[in-house]
């Protein structure tokens, strides 16, 4: 018998108003004219376990780690405005990071089920930059990583798309699922 595991990811990110309503993009000119408001902006991507995520995840795997884990201390999302497409795979970070890396949100990384319910090979990762962390037009990547310092390494790396604007204003909170699946 042969198993195969897979790792699938997915990112959600929403840019919230300073009232914390997801907020709308401007409408198109046929949605005006239908008086049809703008999409809210919500977005859903894949994302990619990096080289170095492969490794973080193997490395786990030992009685004594040598590297530290994304974990709830170390764990930390950048975001950018410079997806290429080019080797996705072995990105060590963004791009072209815009702002600070932030740190997970408390009780994160978490599983997204209970222990035995479906679910539980699902792990999440949830950063929030609050308003005035950042001032950007078209962040369109983000990356998780182990650290905040030049050691740090990236577990995995996803396009943003469509592309997001967030202003001193708004909040921009990103939730990163990874799901181990073995078949």
């Amino acid at each position: 018998m042969k198993d195969k595991i897979r790792i699938r990811g997915l990112v959600t990110v929403q840019v919230l108003d300073k009232d914390g309503n997801v907020k709308q993009v401007k409408p198109s000119f046929f949605r005006r004219v239908f008086h049809v408001q703008g999409r809210k902006m919500i977005t859903c991507h894949h994302n990619i376990v990096t080289r170095q995520g492969d490794a973080l995840i193997a490395d786990a795997l030992l009685a004594s780690p040598a590297k530290a884990k994304v974990s709830s201390a170390s764990g930390y999302i950048q975001v950018g405005t410079g997806w290429t497409g080019n080797s996705a795979k072995t990105n060590t970070r963004c791009n072209t990071a815009t702002g600070s890396m932030k740190a997970l949100d408390a009780n994160y990384p978490a599983l997204k089920a209970a222990w035995g319910s479906t679910g539980d090979t699902t792990v999440t990762y949830r950063a929030t930059f609050a308003a005035g962390a950042l001032n950007a037009n078209g962040i369109n990547e983000a990356c998780l990583l182990n650290g905040n310092g030049t050691s740090a390494n990236c577990l995995a790396y996803a396009q943003i798309t469509p592309a997001v604007n967030v202003t001193t204003s708004d909040t921009l909170q990103i939730l990163w699922e990874i799901t181990i699946l073995g078949q």
